[in-house]
This record gives structure tokens, C-alpha cells and sequence, in this order.
């Protein structure tokens, strides 16, 4: 049996399309499982309506291969976590009913998690060297943002995309491209078999640390239609350039205004975080930058970098020590903000 002073959370995960439950005791995970879905992959993108039904189905075994797997009995548990949001409504219905059920029938509190902040707050697990304050640059499939990290609970946002996030930006070309999905990381394999200066597309010049990626997604249309008239070929034969100049171009620009966010602020601890965060040239580039700059940079596991409960449960034991809960009419919300 656990010392009372233990502090057991079980967390859960279900902003979109996975299903994540993991156990954190006394601020080290324990265990973290994900269930995904395919069913999506035949549509080219996520259905809303699909990923809530399969959230209803693999919910119940991942929480309880969760728990044994970190050898915990519901009893033992001080607190229920869950993603209050944002993301797919359906989605964070799932997983905030299930939490705040299970959480009244063991009588203990629960914990509502910005699912942004646990990206950015990953980068504790396993891990005692990063320090406030930091700059992390959250980069996922619907969010684009610097933010500056000066604790936990104070996580002040920079610079944000104007429309599209990176992630989208990647999806969206990989699938103008005929790649299946999701695309992101089948363009980051193609890449790295091209020449990323074979082709030149334009990134936005938005004010101060803000981002667009629309204009990126309308020139890589335009360029695949105008090339194809020629040559109904193109895409096939020059596959891997194209694929290497468009991740150059978005990395590029993510770059550039982290140097700029770098330069402003002073602060050289950086980090990098959500799904983007797993790609190679990405993380290559910031290691590369490091150097030559002197930052000290922190990269999470790739396994922490797309959605997953144990950023939540990470999340969710810095909210414990605060005695920060929700109540049981806490309700999720899927754009940013309560």
C-alpha cells in the first residue's frame, strides 16, 4: 500500500483521436497507454463523430491496462485527470465523463487539463534539468505558438498562428500530394531521400511572433496544378524534392521566428513540443541552432511528443501540488480559453 503522503493520479487523454490513460506516482509515470484509431485513415483526415464512438470503446481497456500496468488499484488513486480541452468536442466529452464518473464513485477530485500546457509541461518527465524561464515552441496538428514558461501555472503565449497551424500545413500538402494519412510523417521520410532547395515556396511574413501557414497551403496547390499540365508526372518523379523543400520551408520559418522570440526575450533555455515536435529536420534544426547560439534545448521522447496521457498526468501532478481542481460541472471546451 502506498504512504499517504503518495500522490496517484490517473489521467486521461482524448482531445481527438487517440485514447490515452496513464498512472503518475509521486510525479514519475508509471505507465502510459494509447489506443489509436484507423478508422480514419480511409476519409483523409479525422471524423469527429467517428473518433467520439471509438473514444467509448477503447476508453474502459486502456484505463484498466493503465492501472495494472503501473500495478494500481482505483482505490489508491488521490485525483482524476482529464483534457478539458480545446480539441474535438465529442472527443473531450468522452473522456471528461468517464473521469468525473469514476472520480464521484471513488469520492476524490478531479483535475481539468489545457491540453497546450501538457504538451509544454512534457518536457518534466523524466527529467530534472529544465528550467524557468523557458521558451517553448508548440507546434501540433491545430496549433501553432511560442509561449514563455515562468512556472506551471504561468505559461504566457508570445506568438500564435494567424490561421493554420504547422501540423495542418504538412497534412494538408502530404495530402495534395497523394499521400495517405496522416501525412506528416510519411512527407518527413520522403524528405530526407531530396534536395529541399529544389523548389521554392513562400512562408508568410506576419508581424512580430506570430505565424500563417495559409499562403503556404495555397502556393504548394497552385504549384503541383501548374507542374502537372506539363508533366502529368511531376509529383511522382520529383516526390522526394518536393517533399524535402516543403518541410525546409516550414521548418525555416518556424526557425526564424524562435530566434526572433530567442533575441527578444533574452532567453536562451529553449524547448520544443506537440506532434510537429517529432519531426526529424525539426529537432535537427534546434540541435543545430543550439550550438551555434549556446541555448540549452530539451527535446521530449518522441513517444511524449503527439498526444498522450502522460503529459496530462505531468500536467495534472503540477496542478495537484497547487491544489488546483475542478468541479464536477467543469465542462470541456473545445476552442482555447474556458
Amino acid at each position: 500500500m502506498p504512504d499517504k503522503k503518495d500522490i496517484i493520479i490517473l489521467a486521461i487523454e482524448s482531445s481527438c483521436d487517440d485514447t490515452g490513460a496513464s498512472i503518475i506516482y509521486n510525479g514519475k509515470i508509471q505507465s502510459n497507454i494509447v489506443a489509436s484509431q484507423q478508422v480514419h485513415e480511409q476519409y483523409g483526415g479525422v471524423v469527429p463523430e467517428l473518433a467520439s464512438r471509438a473514444h467509448q470503446q477503447h476508453i474502459l481497456p486502456v484505463v484498466d491496462t493503465a492501472l495494472k500496468e503501473a500495478n494500481v488499484h482505483g482505490s489508491q488513486l488521490n485525483a482524476i485527470a482529464f483534457t478539458q480541452g480545446p480539441g474535438l468536442l465529442g472527443s473531450l466529452m468522452v473522456g471528461s465523463s468517464f473521469a468525473k464518473s469514476m472520480a464521484l464513485g471513488l469520492g476524490i477530485p478531479i483535475i481539468g487539463i489545457n491540453h497546450l500546457d501538457a504538451h509544454v509541461l512534457a518536457h518534466f518527465i523524466d527529467a530534472d534539468d529544465v528550467h524557468f524561464p523557458f521558451l517553448c515552441l508548440l507546434v501540433s496538428g491545430g496549433h501553432t505558438q511560442i509561449v514563455k514558461v515562468t512556472s506551471p501555472q504561468n505559461i504566457e503565449v508570445l506568438g500564435k498562428t494567424r490561421d493554420d497551424a504547422a501540423g495542418e500545413a504538412f497534412d494538408k500538402t502530404s495530402k495534395m500530394l497523394g499521400l495517405p494519412y496522416p501525412g506528416g510523417p510519411i512527407l518527413d521520410k520522403l524528405a530526407q531521400e531530396g534536395d529541399p532547395h529544389k523548389f521554392k515556396f513562400p512562408d508568410s511574413r506576419v508581424d512580430a511572433l506570430d505565424f500563417s501557414f495559409s499562403g503556404l497551403k495555397t502556393a504548394v496547390k497552385y504549384f503541383i496544378r501548374d507542374a502537372s499540365e506539363d508533366n502529368p508526372n511531376f509529383v511522382e518523379q520529383n516526390l522526394n524534392d518536393i517533399c524535402a523543400s516543403i518541410q525546409h520551408t516550414i521548418v525555416s520559418y518556424l526557425m526564424r521566428k524562435l530566434i526572433k522570440a530567442v533575441k527578444e526575450t533574452g532567453i536562451n533555455e529553449i524547448a520544443i513540443a506537440g506532434g510537429v515536435s517529432a519531426n526529424s529536420l525539426l529537432r535537427s534544426a534546434v540541435k543545430a541552432k543550439a550550438t551555434e547560439l549556446g541555448w540549452q534545448v530539451h527535446i521530449p521522447a518522441l513517444e511524449y511528443c503527439t498526444d498522450n496521457a502522460a503529459m496530462i498526468a505531468q500536467a495534472a501532478h503540477f496542478q495537484y501540488l497547487a491544489n488546483n481542481f475542478v468541479g464536477q460541472d467543469a465542462v470541456p471546451y473545445a476552442r482555447l480559453g474556458k
